[in-house]
């Protein structure tokens, strides 16, 4: 099959709060059969693939990794907005990368500080506030280093400096970040799966469900 198949088909089941035991009965199979498939050690047929999509309430596509939507939806079908001749343009060379980029990272933003109001923890919140400032920092010096004739002053820091310092601070803001995630009872806890990001956000969940597939697909290479 591919190696989503068998993490969705696990993420679901965990998502729904299912066993195994459970799950073989009212897919018609055995239970060493569907942990197979969950490992990753069995291929299953066609005709498990739409039980499986019908029974979690999912696109196939979904469950083969094809789609980051649980309806198998790419990011232009979330864009309702969008006019044929705006989805032509983008389509056009050079532009579909960064249209589909500013998709996914305005929508994935937009979810992200809503979560981190959820949660409640504010040294969480200011740490991750920090590391986001310092990437957006990092790119524009990058674009403005583009041309050489671009004024250096607007930076109070020099390039190098101005680089390595912002790349140690985000290090230094994530190693905090990751502390305060972990530290017991000052979280407030909240439910994030698949299901729960395109109900409660919808297009911008599934923007954020995109860019995870897509970072993921990054860091294979």
């Amino acid at each position: 099959m591919n190696n989503d198949f068998p993490r969705m088909m696990s993420l679901l089941r965990k998502e729904k709060k299912l066993s195994q035991k459970q799950v073989s009965k009212d897919l018609g199979v055995a239970q060493a059969l569907l942990s197979h498939y969950e490992k990753g050690k069995r291929e299953c047929g066609l005709d498990f693939l739409i039980r499986a999509s019908d029974y979690y309430n999912v696109s196939a596509d979904f469950l083969l990794g094809r789609s980051a939507s649980r309806n198998g939806s790419l990011i232009f079908d979330m864009d309702t907005e969008s006019s044929p001749d705006t989805k032509q343009s983008v389509r056009e060379a050079g532009s579909l990368s960064i249209a589909l980029s500013k998709k996914l990272i305005v929508g994935g933003i937009d979810v992200v500080f809503s979560l981190m109001s959820r949660v409640k923890n504010q040294k969480l919140t200011q740490n991750i506030s920090n590391m986001l400032l310092l990437s957006i920092y990092r790119v524009f010096r990058l674009i403005h280093k583009t041309n050489p004739a671009n004024p250096p002053d607007i930076f109070g820091l020099d390039n190098e400096i101005g680089f390595r310092a912002a790349s140690a601070y985000t290090d230094i803001y994530e190693g905090k970040a990751i502390s305060c995630a972990l530290e017991k009872g000052k979280s407030q806890v909240i439910e994030i799966t698949t299901a729960s990001l395109e109900r409660e956000y919808q297009k911008q969940g599934a923007a954020l469900l995109n860019l995870v597939k897509n970072c993921e697909a990054i860091i294979k290479l």
